[in-house]
């Protein structure tokens, strides 16, 4: 026979250690609820509806914003804006920071100050970056053009302006990637390159057979928050490329498509469709990431 379980009586000392348990986790319960799952559900339903007058008396279309959506030009134009500027963003800010980060473990004078030299990009204003950068690409006064002695519109010629924002996304996120292998190469052992160095390894094979295969797992998250970045980039094109710009069209990111129709053109619910198809877009990138990890990322 099963013997009956007793549901043992929770004394006050328990039950006031639980109250304070659920006090504790309840600013970040409700900071969730509030500030991302209402605004998740709220999209979603926008985007089944055409926005009424004013912002008000929002009326259901069902999937006529995604259909929409999924049939105009300049959606896929601005997903393949958003794509190529990844392709330069997330290769080369990830390559260019492991070698820095490589160099600046290493015991060299003036570690520390370069290493806040490279990561003072993450901390300064992007109203700042933009406006230094547009000084830097200006046609006329600029100071690349003056140094090289060109005449090159850098984000006003439709051909190169997605490079020259995509070289700014480059230099701003270098050291945020840099401090993160950092701190993936203090986690490898020195014994492995001891024994390299014995075995007469050069600096290059100890990197490419110790370095790489060991940092993988950092290397693949940084890539993977990379990518959902560059794809969700917004500001940097924004405070850059003015309104007027020619080039705009070759440069806007899906998310600023989202933002000059729902918050320009107040056409929310067009707005929120295209949201959500990037979404599913990232959740497809990333579950192709995910399943490459299992054959690319070595687990030691």
């Amino acid at each position: 026979m099963r013997e009956k379980r007793t549901r043992r009586k929770i004394d006050a000392a328990e039950k006031n250690e639980m109250l304070w348990g659920y006090a504790f986790v309840a600013p970040t319960i409700i900071g969730l609820i509030i500030l991302n799952f209402y605004p998740v559900i709220n999209t979603i339903w926008q985007s089944l509806c055409k926005t009424g007058d004013f912002g008000r008396g929002n009326t259901f279309v069902g999937i006529k914003n995604y259909q929409a959506v999924l049939t105009a030009g300049e959606t896929w134009h601005s997903l393949w804006n958003t794509i190529k500027y990844a392709l330069i963003e997330v290769p080369f800010g990830v390559a260019i920071a492991l070698v820095l980060a490589v160099f600046l473990t290493k015991k060299l004078k003036g570690t520390s100050a370069f290493r806040t030299i490279f990561f003072l990009p993450m901390v300064c204003a992007p109203a700042a970056v933009a406006m230094v950068w547009k000084w830097l690409y200006n046609q006329q006064f600029g100071l690349l053009n003056n140094i090289f002695h060109t005449n090159i519109a850098w984000i006003s010629d439709p051909k190169i302006a997605w490079i020259s924002i995509a070289i700014i996304g480059v230099w701003s996120i270098i050291g945020y990637n840099m401090v993160l292998f950092i701190s993936g190469l203090q986690e490898i052992p020195g014994d492995y390159y001891e024994a390299a160095e014995i075995d007469g390894a050069s600096g290059i094979r100890q990197f490419f057979n110790i370095t790489v295969p060991l940092l993988s797992p950092t290397t693949f998250f940084i890539v993977q928050t990379r990518v959902i970045g560059a794809l969700t980039v917004f500001d940097l094109m924004f405070m850059v490329m003015d309104t007027t710009n020619v080039a705009l069209q070759n440069v806007q990111s899906i998310v600023y498509l989202f933002y000059t129709y729902a918050f320009t053109n107040g056409n929310k619910g067009y707005g929120a469709a295209l949201v959500m198809v990037l979404v599913v877009f990232i959740m497809l990138v990333t579950r192709i990431m995910q399943t490459a990890e299992k054959k690319l990322v070595y687990h030691a």
